[in-house]
């Protein structure tokens, strides 16, 4: 008779937020994150509202693109690098010239992503984080 093996715990699905002010974006990374394994966690189009949905949630990680609604992406990573330090952020936006890549890193930033070339490359970001959670 064979022993049972104990079951493997399984890690809690990667918490990610949207600061993105495209619903299209939105709803086309809503799908690469369930893809992937990955929750969203909420999403926000306006610099207070996501500053403040995020530092009450503390994801995981935020997918955060510089031009919002009311503002830029920078503030609200001003605002969480201040607060939540530990919280991981990717920008993925359509401006990403050396020296919006450059105050991103200052920021502590772990990832630049350009739109309309890099995708694909966020994506597997995604799915490389979500896979060293397992």
């Amino acid at each position: 008779m064979e022993t049972p093996q104990p079951a493997r715990e399984q890690a809690a699905p990667l918490r990610v937020f949207l600061a993105e002010d495209s619903a299209l974006i939105r709803e086309r990374l809503g799908e690469v994150l369930a893809g992937c394994g990955a929750d969203m966690v909420g999403h926000a189009a306006h610099v207070a509202a996501a500053t403040r949905q995020i530092l009450q949630s503390r994801p995981d990680l935020v997918i955060l693109d510089i031009q919002l609604a009311d503002g830029t992406g920078f503030d609200v990573l001003r605002a969480v690098h201040d607060q939540a330090p530990e919280i991981e952020i990717l920008m993925f936006s359509n401006f990403s010239a050396d020296p919006y890549r450059q105050l991103a890193g200052r920021f502590g930033v772990r990832g630049f992503f350009d739109k309309s070339r890099e995708f694909d490359s966020l994506r597997d970001a995604i799915a490389q984080r979500v896979a060293t959670r397992h």
